[in-house]
């Protein structure tokens, strides 16, 4: 089997692609990454020689160049996980998340309807919860919750889950969807709230909480994730949708005081010495006030249940960054771009 992943040098992709090239060498995986900045192929170094694994750099928004791959490759099937993600960014630049997340995946899975030649392929598309919009104090996101986003992110990734599901009613093809929270853990670019305050507190710099801190959210350990899609793409059924969550609820004040604490311990600072650090900054604008999974149809009907519960999946994680400084260094510094041209551009 052939399988196409997208966005498999970011963050989550990267541990999909991981997954799937050592547990399934029977599998081809070919690895497609545009590599901007959130991208890096210094997160695949343990597998990239592995004879299953191959990787193409491109840009799904290119139509030509994604009618031209998917004509040649025949793929049987595709995890889509290449998408603009930071909600910060799609409020300061909308049309590049309407391009990347709308745009692009609708050449994939146009491309991938025109070419399959598969009966038993499919398309899998890994989106968001924040489709949903935002939740009260109570009750959690299900499968059949309405879509109701809020930020140029959610409204992108809206739109694609739309589109797919789109293709399987119109084209009867085959596709799954998934919805998951926010992801937490190792090689995650440091815009993102754990690992840039990981950094800044290592560094003694200021950490901005949004408002009050008082929003909440659901995080999920992105190795959990890469096992849940592992699941879903063997077990799922063909036009259903599985929303995976940590069941891990914590409001941002109290996540970053944790972070605090654990910090402190680690760096044998003064309990609280870190605390000093943290800055309110006026609230972004469409902040959606909470989020919240509920997880029970993949877990009953599939399986897979989180390993881990929060504080002990963010001690393994601040633990992997004070373990792999270089990277971070590599990241932050832009140097990473640099491994690319040695492995690829200057063979």
């Amino acid at each position: 089997m052939k399988i196409l992943i997208t966005g498999g040098a970011g963050f989550i992709g990267s541990h999909v692609v991981r997954r799937f090239v050592l547990n399934y060498p029977q599998y081809e995986i070919i690895n497609l990454d545009k590599l901007t900045y959130a991208g890096n192929l210094e997160n695949l170094q343990d597998i990239e020689s592995k004879e299953n694994y191959r990787f193409i750099k491109g840009d799904i928004v290119d139509r030509e160049f994604i009618d031209g791959l998917f004509e040649r490759e025949q793929f049987d099937c595709v995890i889509h996980l290449a998408a603009e993600s930071h909600v910060d960014r799609s409020i300061s630049n909308p049309l590049e998340f309407v391009y990347t997340n709308v745009v692009g995946t609708v050449n994939l899975i146009h491309a991938f309807k025109t070419h399959r030649k598969n009966p038993e392929g499919f398309f899998y598309h890994v989106s968001t919860d924040e489709v949903y919009g935002e939740l009260s104090d109570e009750g959690k996101f299900t499968e059949t919750t309405p879509y109701s986003p809020n930020s140029p992110y959610s409204a992108s990734k809206a739109s694609s889950d739309h589109f797919v599901r789109a293709y399987h009613e119109t084209y009867g093809l085959p596709v799954k969807l998934s919805n998951c929270s926010n992801n937490y853990g190792s090689h995650h670019f440091p815009e993102k709230l754990i690992p840039l305050f990981i950094n800044n507190i290592r560094n003694r710099k200021p950490l901005p909480v949004y408002g009050t801190g008082d929003n909440v959210r659901d995080w999920l350990f992105v190795e959990d994730h890469a096992a849940a899609i592992d699941v879903i793409f063997h077990k799922g059924g063909a036009g259903e949708t599985y929303n995976i969550g940590g069941n891990n609820e914590w409001k941002n004040i109290d996540l970053v005081r944790l972070m605090c604490k654990l910090m402190d311990q680690k760096l044998g600072r003064p309990e609280g010495d870190s605390e000093k650090l943290i800055t309110f900054v006026k609230d972004r604008a469409g902040h959606d006030f909470r989020y919240a999974i509920d997880s029970s149809k993949l877990m009953n009907e599939l399986g897979w249940e989180p390993s881990l519960q929060f504080e002990e999946g963010l001690s393994k994680t601040i633990d992997w960054y004070f373990e792999n400084e270089q990277w971070l260094e590599h990241v932050t510094s832009g140097a990473y771009l640099e491994y690319y041209k040695q492995q690829y551009e200057q063979r």
